[in-house]
């Protein structure tokens, strides 16, 4: 399951996975961020808890990149909560 966490004005869309388990038991989600383009997507893609970039397309900016890495990284503990929750619950 996949559900949205944000959307930037540039159309960026955050979102985020369930948790997952690798073979080894770890569990962990995948957020990614993903920007409509004339040929697809710019996409950028996390692993939490490792915080590794798991798939990188397209043109955002290393500038862009750092800023959705601190959005992982300070939201961490609320990806993994969601994630716990089935999504975000809004009214």
């Amino acid at each position: 399951m996949v559900y949205e966490f944000a959307k930037y004005p540039d159309e960026t869309l955050v979102v985020f996975s369930d948790i997952r388990k690798k073979e080894n038991g770890e569990e962990y989600i995948r957020i990614s961020f993903e920007r409509p383009t004339e040929n697809g997507f710019d996409t950028v893609g996390f692993e939490l808890p490792s915080y590794d970039i798991v798939e990188k397309e397209g043109d955002y900016t290393d500038e862009e990149i750092q800023e959705f890495r601190e959005v992982v990284e300070k939201g961490a503990h609320l990806f993994f909560k969601y994630a716990r929750e089935g999504g975000i619950k809004s009214a």
